[in-house]
């Protein structure tokens, strides 16, 4: 199974430091609830495709982010090509870009 990816909607970075550039590499996505789980820095995650759920067993003070700037596609991101999740829902940075905090 594959998600549609909108590139006018938000992306997300999650992590547990405090951060202003997202550096080249790493990754984001526009599943929020994923990106706050990644936050907590897990050893396991896993989700249902059918009902969009995710557990996990991080225990890490997370942070959200979003990406504040535009992207384009294979210009600033790409599909992660090592991913163990469906497509369409994590990508890798191509350069660093600006982030902001919202959690």
């Amino acid at each position: 199974m594959g998600y549609p990816v909108d590139m006018n909607k938000i992306w997300y970075h999650g992590s547990n430091l405090e951060l202003d550039i997202l550096r080249e590499g790493s990754t984001i996505t526009q599943w929020k609830e994923l990106a706050e789980a990644f936050a907590t820095k897990p050893t396991m995650l896993e989700y249902s495709e059918i009902f969009s759920l995710i557990s996990h067993n991080g225990i890490e003070k997370g942070i959200l982010y979003i990406i504040d700037e535009p992207l384009k596609m294979d210009v600033d991101v790409y599909q992660h090509p090592r991913t163990t999740m469906d497509k369409g829902i994590e990508f890798i940075t191509k350069r660093p870009l600006k982030l902001k905090r919202i959690v």
